[in-house]
């Protein structure tokens, strides 16, 4: 599969962000202020915990850190991926006020709300 075939598959848009996040496993394992690389509608992306004994397909709960702990964005995730130094977890579950800053958020950055509708109108499809 080219690169560019690749990116064309994508549904969701990657917003680089420079947040933290707190990643709980589900066995009490805590990984606190992971830096976040960047966040989706359907997941995030953040920097393996140099600790991290995770597997893929396991199951954490995510607090999403933004603006110094005044907004936290709960997302309950599944490793969906682990390379290198990186970990991707696709998201099973928001609240609906994690899911509203989730939104706003994806919008100041793609600029498009256009672009938002039509990546909500996929997840919500899935």
């Amino acid at each position: 599969m080219t690169d560019s075939h690749h990116h064309e598959k994508r549904q969701f848009s990657r917003i680089p962000f420079d947040a933290r996040a707190h990643v709980n496993d589900q066995q009490g394992g805590l990984y606190l202020n992971c830096a976040v690389i960047d966040v989706s509608l359907k997941g995030l992306l953040i920097e393996k915990p140099a600790d991290w004994t995770g597997q893929i397909g396991m199951s954490y709960d995510i607090d999403l850190i933004l603006d110094d702990a005044q907004i936290v964005i709960k997302v309950s995730s599944t490793v969906a991926h682990i390379d290198g130094q990186r970990i991707g977890f696709e998201s099973q579950q928001l609240d609906l006020d994690s899911m509203m800053h989730l939104k706003r958020l994806i919008s100041l950055n793609l600029g498009d709300e256009s672009l938002l509708n039509l990546e909500l109108s996929t997840l919500i499809a899935q």
